[in-house]
Parts: structure tokens; sequence; C-alpha cells
């Protein structure tokens, strides 16, 4: 049994003819008869099983078009998907992707930077770890994800919160202009004055509206960071995790926190100091010089941590901070927001967590520009909920999977009286009502607006309208 066989609607897909698009496109279209079809149907997360009808690779905006076209006449749907780390959302959105065609954007890699301008354009299957580089050389940082191969694009029509969040705010709400094909085939540019419906819709809105093709967005002169992480022993979990709550309290907007316990598995993928070991840790990223920061930290570092990497870095080196894994894996996980962090929350979190089979499980800071909403936002315009939290367990086996999914289940319920009613569509790895995603009112406007360009839901995804 294959890693891909944990997780998924077990269906058979529906046939169709794709030879004539095969004629129209750059790129590929694979199907269950074609070689390649197992590895065309991967999502970065391998615990999934996507099993579509097709699966198309386009080269250009024009190959999706076509591909959009085509799904059409045929009375199919389509998928968009750029890397698939929210691959069981989309699975649990649809149930089934055995009428629809998963259109993979991975080999639409262009970037380009405007230093000038201080932008960047990035087509649909770029990594954030490419804009980061790229920026880089001039100087500027993207309001990029934690994990280097998050997709830009799927990042932020979700919302997208980086380690510079607190002081920039929302990545969406930095986008100025979107490129996409429309349920009808046809290849649109919105920004502020053009289309600014559709703009606003998918701007944290989700990938209901149409494919992206390219996006656009501001980047900030930022080289360096004052960053790392301060590791302490798990039996310490509690202790440091309250001692880290009542500080985020006095923090500029400068400074962003994590308060997480690891526990890594006896692997080799995982390095030899830390393999087979749990800890406590905090990650803290500051916006200003070393002197400054650890001035800053010194209450944390008062704590005695066991090892201590806190130091300043160039901006590229944010990419490895939180230390996701940087090649596909199989995982279950799922999060949510929260109204608070208080003591019964991080005494029930430690109980539920050490000795479970979960990986890791964090508590990250926001507020300050997070929780500003500005004239001109999107449909995400602001979180009001102080602090966001994920959990995750390694899955290789569908024994595996199961025992995950158990811990994660645990955890959501262990949370829940401090559930904030918005959430965070990129850590809902679960179905949520979709009001829950977006709050009513912005909600009421996205279903406007989905009738609109989409009326016969031709576009699915991962948390549909």
């Amino acid at each position: 049994m294959t890693t891909m066989e944990v997780i998924g609607v077990q269906t058979t897909p529906t046939l169709v003819d794709v030879s004539p698009l095969r004629a129209q496109l750059e790129g590929d279209i694979v199907t269950p008869e074609d070689e390649g079809w197992d590895e065309a149907r991967l999502a970065w997360n391998l615990a999934i099983d996507q099993r579509p009808a097709a699966v198309a690779l386009p080269e250009s905006a024009d190959d999706v078009a076509a591909v959009v076209r085509y799904a059409r006449e045929q009375g199919l749907r389509v998928a968009p998907q750029g890397t698939g780390h929210n691959a069981a959302a989309l699975a649990a959105a649809a149930g089934s992707l055995e009428d629809a065609i998963l259109l993979k954007t991975v080999r639409m890699r262009g970037v380009a930077i405007d230093a000038e301008a201080r932008t960047a354009r990035a087509e649909a299957g770029v990594l954030w770890i490419e804009v980061v580089e790229a920026a880089a050389k001039h100087g500027l940082a993207a309001l990029a994800g934690s994990s280097p191969d998050v997709g830009v694009v799927g990042y932020t029509l979700g919302g997208g919160l980086s380690w510079l969040a607190r002081k920039h705010g929302i990545g969406a709400n930095q986008v100025t202009a979107i490129e996409l094909v429309t349920a009808d085939g046809h290849l649109v540019r919105t920004d502020a004055e053009h289309e600014p419906d559709l703009f606003w819709a998918l701007r944290g809105g989700g990938g209901a509206f149409g494919v992206v093709t390219a996006i656009e967005f501001n980047l900030f002169p930022i080289a360096e960071v004052y960053a790392g992480v301060l590791w302490y022993p798990v039996d310490r979990a509690a202790e440091v995790l309250n001692e880290w709550r009542a500080w985020t309290d006095g923090q500029p907007e400068e400074m962003t926190s994590v308060g997480r316990i690891l526990q890594f598995p006896p692997i080799l993928e995982i390095p030899e100091p830390v393999r087979g070991q749990s800890f406590v840790v905090v990650e803290a990223i500051f916006l200003g010089d070393e002197a400054e920061g650890a001035e800053l930290l010194a209450p944390l570092r008062a704590l005695g941590p066991v090892m201590d990497t806190v130091t300043t870095i160039p901006v590229t080196a944010l990419a490895q901070l939180h230390m996701d894994p940087e090649e596909p894996v199989p995982a279950v996980g799922d999060g949510g927001m929260l109204t608070d962090v208080d003591a019964d929350l991080i005494d029930a979190v430690v109980d539920a967590t050490v000795g479970s089979p979960l990986l890791s499980v964090e508590i990250r800071h926001l507020g300050g520009a997070v929780a500003r909403s500005q004239p001109g936002h999107g449909a995400i315009a602001a979180f009001e909920a102080p602090f966001v939290m994920y959990s995750v367990g390694f899955a290789p086996s569908p024994e595996a999977a199961e025992a995950v999914e158990g811990a994660v289940s645990v955890m959501r319920g262990t949370v829940a009286p401090w559930q904030a009613e918005h959430t965070y569509m990129n850590f809902a790895d679960t179905r949520r009502g979709p009001r829950s995603l977006f709050g009513e009112e912005a909600y009421e406007r996205l279903c406007r607006i989905k009738a609109e360009v989409d009326p016969d839901d031709t576009i699915l995804s991962n948390h549909p309208l």
C-alpha cells in the first residue's frame, strides 16, 4: 500500500477523451490510462489520495484557459492546485474529484522583481522560496509563508500569515494585481480599478472564483532579521509556554513569536542532535537590531534554554526557521484561531500533546497589523483573534494516519472552549462552516460574486462557498 492510499475517497474517475485538449496544450494532460498517472495526481501532502478524471499540467495562461473551456464542454469541474499542502481540505470539500480536472500549476514558475517599485510578480506555480531568494538580491523581502515550498498563490488566496505579519499585515492585503482565467475560459486582470469586486474576493476569499495564473504584490526593504529558536526540555512545556504567553503581552509589532511543542520521531530525515527527542521551543523573529532584540528576549533566555539559535540572519534564512519539511511528506493536521491563551489552555494542550503521535503543536502570536482593518483590504481584512494554532503528525501508513487523526481530533476538542468564531483558511484542513472563514458580511458578498463569475460552480476550491 502506498502513502497516497491513506486518506481520501476511493473512487473510479470519470473516463474522458482528452485528445482534443491535448492537441491544444503546450503542457500535458494525464489520465488514468497514461504512464505517470500516479505521479501526476500526487499532492504535496502524500497522505491524500487524489483521483480526478484527469490531471492538467499547463505551461501558460493560454493552457489554463484551454483546460477550463474543455472542462465546461465536457461537463467537468476544475480544481486548481499549486502544491497541494492543503489538499486534505480539497478532499473533504469535494468528497471526490472523479468529475473534475485537477489543474496543477507546478510548471508555471516565472518570477519577476521590480526593485524600484518594490513589487514582485509570480506565476501560479511559484514557491515562496523562489520569490524570497529573488527579492533578497535587491535587499527586499516578501510576506512569505513559514514553509519555503508553499505556493505563493494558494497561500495568498487564503489570506497569508508571514513572520512579518504583525508589522506589515496579512499577505493578501499587500497584493496589487491578480491575473486569472474565469469559469468561462477568459483571462482577466484584476486590481483596485479593474474588476474591483473580483479583486476584493480573491484577496483572502479562497480559490473559488477562477484559476489564478499570476499575482503581483508589494515587497519591503528588509535584508536581515534577528531570529531563531530557544529550545527547552519538553518536561518544562507548561512552565515555558506560560512564561512565553505572559511575555507576548509587552512585545512591539516588530516581534513575532511562536510557542511550540516538538516531538521528533526517530527517523533518518530528522537531524541527529534532535532525532527522537522532544522539546518545547519559542521561535522569535524581530525586525530590528540585535541589541534591541536581545533585550526583548532576555526574559525568555533567563529561563535557561538548552539550545539558543537566535542571532542576526539574512531574511532568506527565515525559510528554514520553522523546520518544516522541504520535500513532500504524508501528514495529518488541522488548526484554528484562539480567543486567548491562558494557563488552563496551556495545561490542556500540554496534556493532549506530550506522548501523543503529534509531531508539532504550535501557537502563533498575532495582533498588531494583522488585527487592523484598512480601506482597500480584501475579503480577509483582518484577524481579530490574537493567536492561531496548528497541530500535525507524520502519517506514513494508514495505521499512523488513523492514530494522528485521533490525536488531532482530541486537540480540536481540547481547545474548543477557546476557539474563535473566525478561523484561518490555510490552517483549516477539515470542513468548516464557510461563515467562520470569512465572517457574515464578507461571506454574503463572496457568495454574490461567486454567483456572478461562476454560476455553474465550475471552479472547485478547497473551501467552497
